[in-house]
C-alpha cells in the first residue's frame, strides 16, 4: 500500500494513514495516548505520526501536552470541528476500534475480522464508495443472541448495517468452500478484542 496516496474509504484525506492516526484519537475523546503508543497502535513509523499530529493541532483538531520527554495527545473535545469530524472519520475508518468495544463484552468469542467491501476498500481496493455495510467474521462459540445484540448497538454510530457470520475456531485453517475462498483471497482487518482468549489463524490480505 502506497501511504502517500489518498486513502479508497474517504479519499478526501491525504492518505490511510492520516486517517487511522485521527480516527484513533477521535472515536474516544476521553483517550489520551503518547506518541510513541499511539504509533504502536495504529502501526505507522513514529515520525509518520509525529507529522499527523504537528498537523492536526495546527489545524486545531488534537491537543497535546508534555510530562517530562513524553508528548500526550488527545482530540480536542472543544473544537468547533470535533463532532462532525469524529462521527466523518469513524464512519470511514473506525469499524474495528468500534466492534472491538462492543464484542469485548461478548463471551465464547476466539477471533473476529472485517472482510469483504470495507475491508477491501481499506487496502486500497477499487469499488463502490461509500460501502453500505460492515461484514464480520466471528469465530469460536459466541452467545448469538448477545452477540447480535451488540453488534445492532453499534450500526447506528457506524450508520450503516453489521452482517456477522459465525464459524467455529478452526474454520479459517480448516474450512473449505466458496465463501472460505470469498473471505481468505480477499484484504481482512483482524478485530482487535482486549479480552479475547485466543487469536486464531490470519489470512493473507491479497
Amino acid at each position: 500500500m502506497e501511504v502517500r496516496s489518498a486513502p479508497s474509504l474517504l479519499p478526501i484525506l491525504r492518505s490511510r494513514q492520516q486517517g487511522e492516526v485521527l480516527t484513533y484519537l477521535m472515536c474516544d475523546p476521553d483517550r489520551e495516548i503518547s506518541m510513541s503508543e499511539l504509533a504502536h497502535r495504529v502501526g505507522v513509523p513514529l515520525s509518520s505520526v509525529h507529522r499527523e499530529v504537528e498537523r492536526a493541532e495546527a489545524a486545531g483538531i488534537i491537543i497535546s501536552r508534555r510530562l517530562g520527554n513524553t508528548r500526550f495527545v488527545r482530540a480536542d473535545t472543544d473544537s468547533p470541528y470535533y463532532d462532525s469530524l469524529s462521527d466523518l472519520l469513524v464512519r470511514a475508518f473506525g469499524p474495528p476500534l468500534v466492534l472491538a468495544e462492543a464484542l469485548e463484552g461478548v463471551e465464547g468469542i476466539e477471533a473476529a475480522y472485517v472482510y469483504g467491501s470495507w475491508a477491501a476498500r481499506l487496502h486500497g481496493v477499487a469499488g463502490r464508495r461509500p460501502v453500505d455495510d460492515i461484514d464480520v467474521l466471528v469465530l469460536g462459540e459466541p452467545d448469538r443472541a448477545e452477540l447480535y445484540e451488540a453488534l445492532g448497538g453499534v450500526e447506528g454510530r457506524l450508520g450503516r448495517p453489521v452482517n456477522v457470520v459465525i464459524r467455529d475456531a478452526g474454520w479459517l485453517r480448516d474450512g473449505s468452500g466458496s465463501f472460505h475462498a470469498t473471505v481468505t483471497e480477499r484484504p481482512v482487518v483482524a478485530i482487535e478484542i482486549k479480552k479475547q482468549l485466543g487469536t486464531g489463524p490470519v489470512p493473507q490480505s491479497s
